[in-house]
């Protein structure tokens, strides 16, 4: 605020006087910390159940003639500001003062704090206990109004409202071009890209459920809020973090615009290529550590479940073989089980105004669908199933592996790439030493994938091994890519030329059953393009159609 904002804000508050939510004090230099933090907490509080934003401590006003007369408390500018770190110290949960301002006005000089309300729910309290106000007396806050305040219903959506001092300018422009992209992907079939991209700023916003009738909302600088604007929404920290842990140790923070800072996290996450060649398999297959979109889902869906009320952050820990994602909230509709097979679909959020934002940005779904997918992608990858840990009250923790946990389960999936989703879970906890209910016990020893007792199952390492029988181990062996090649070369000599199709049915039957269908197409083009470029074929047909022959 300006000299002449700061002076009418002073005149009103001393016209309407002391109330609940406006304390006037003299105050020396010598004011204790301790009464301002009681009086941080009490005004705090009343501002909840006033329904006020926000609270004022007045420092320099007369209480008795209520006449400004200046005072003379922390006169040095840095050690006046220190004091929001000292109440942020000893407030639970941590917050501070929104700001601090000074007024150099003719009866002296006036220190304002700005004391933002307790979030909806949750009571502030100081160094242990929780203060309030009787009229303009401090009190302890009395249970009838500690109750009040915590059952406070949650159908208030923090990410929907109006941040009061925030403007367009505050939007970072890297963001807002690629929210305008997003958007038009997303709407592609509805509206063309240069349309979107011609939309007036405040157009597009509202249309994109970011800014609610052009004013900035909290969820807007989320999104695409420039870095140096995250104070607007204290004292909720909008930040992420990235913690390397094992035998290095490393850490990032990232602050807004989280549409972009997504990707900046993920790319510190060490995603090397391995190989995966569990014992007895015939082909090792390489791969990423991570799927980039299972990392981004698991992260996206952080941000849009936080409780930023509970002033937390977002924390990816890394370690050697796998991603923890931390978020702050409980979860919010059922349990992660609910959503896996991918039938569930959330009837409430947490933030739906972020999550609408989030949806319209191609950020995440809102049909639930977003735990399958992860599910479905891991099992792709012959990875272990990701975890939900819930065990600690208001924090949600998702794992994400990056390595085999059972090589018997690795070379199952391999193997079997039609096993159906439920028993891939079912073989998951089982390779994790997790309990299983008799009747799937029973159908996966039916189907000869687990082995011993309840409860000691384990993995059957006997559907996976090679050496099973000789007839397993013709059809799955690998043949050297030399004898594949001389069978195409063989065929062209005899007749001429041969299309794709024909060198499929060429080969087929021929490949290891342990590929699957995608896989051997894929074998079969790395053969042809390698006999093109060795100069051994050539196509005299078109890409589409190719007609392959012998080159001369």
């Amino acid at each position: 605020m300006n000299t002449a904002d700061l002076s009418a804000l002073l005149e009103q508050l001393i016209t309407t006087w002391e109330d609940e939510v406006v304390e006037f004090k003299q105050a020396t230099d010598a004011y204790s910390t301790s009464e301002i933090g009681k009086y941080f907490s009490a005004l705090a509080n009343e501002a909840n159940l006033r329904g006020a934003e926000r609270a004022w401590l007045v420092f320099g006003v007369n209480n008795k003639s209520r006449t400004v007369v200046g005072t003379s408390y922390r006169i040095e500018p840095e050690h006046l500001q220190s004091l929001k770190m000292q109440i942020a110290q000893r407030t639970e949960p941590s917050i501070t003062f929104r700001n601090i301002h000074e007024l150099q006005h003719p009866g002296g000089r006036v220190v304002m704090f700005e004391i933002p309300a307790a979030p909806s729910g949750i009571p502030i309290a100081w160094n242990g206990h929780y203060y309030a106000r009787a009229g303009e007396s401090l009190t302890s806050l009395g249970l009838d109004k500690l109750d009040e305040i915590r059952q406070q219903t949650t159908a208030a959506d923090w990410s929907a409202q109006i941040v009061a001092n925030a403007t367009l300018t505050h939007l970072d422009d890297a963001a807002l071009l690629q929210a305008r992209e997003s958007f038009a992907k997303k709407y592609a079939n509805r509206f063309p890209t240069e349309q979107v991209m011609a939309w007036p700023l405040e157009a597009f916003l509202d249309r994109a459920r970011l800014t609610r009738d052009g004013k900035v909302t909290r969820a807007a600088l989320l999104l695409l809020g420039k870095p140096e604007s995250a104070h607007l929404l204290l004292p909720h920290p909008a930040q992420m973090t990235w913690k390397l842990e094992g035998p290095e140790r490393a850490y990032e923070h990232f602050g807004p615009p989280f549409l972009l800072s997504t990707s900046a996290l993920y790319q510190r996450i060490r995603n090397i290529q391995i190989r995966i060649l569990p014992d007895d398999a015939l082909l090792a297959v390489e791969m990423a550590k991570y799927d980039r979109k299972v990392v981004l889902e698991a992260l996206h869906n952080c941000i849009a479940h936080q409780d930023y009320a509970r002033n937390g952050r977002i924390v990816v820990t890394e370690r050697p073989d796998r991603l923890i994602f931390e978020n702050e909230g409980s979860f919010f509709e059922g349990r992660p089980d609910d959503y896996v097979a991918g039938n569930k679909t959330p009837r409430r959020y947490r933030n739906p105004f972020l999550a609408q934002a989030m949806t319209e940005l191609n950020m995440i779904d809102t049909m639930g669908y977003g735990i399958h997918e992860m599910h479905i992608s891991q099992a792709k990858r012959y990875f272990p199933m990701p975890d939900y840990d819930l065990s600690e009250p208001g924090v949600v923790r998702m794992t994400v592996y990056g390595s085999v946990v059972d090589p018997a389960y690795t070379r199952i999936l391999m193997q079997k790439t039609n096993l159906p989703l439920m028993d891939v879970l079912a073989l998951d906890r089982v390779q994790k030493h997790l309990p299983v209910d008799a009747a799937t016990a029973r159908r996966l020893r039916r189907a000869g994938l687990v082995e011993g007792r309840k409860p000691n199952l384990h993995v059957s390492a006997l559907v996976a091994k090679v050496t099973a029988s000789k007839a397993d181990y013709i059809r799955t062996r690998a043949q050297d890519d030399a004898f594949y090649a001389k069978l195409i070369t063989d065929y062209l000599g005899k007749f001429g030329k041969a299309s794709r199709r024909e060198i499929d049915e060429l080969l087929w039957d021929k490949l290891s059953d342990a590929l699957g269908d995608e896989q051997k197409k894929n074998k079969i083009s790395n053969l042809i393009t390698k006999l093109r470029r060795s100069g051994r074929i050539r196509n005299d047909g078109s890409r589409k159609a190719p007609e392959w022959r012998l080159a001369e």
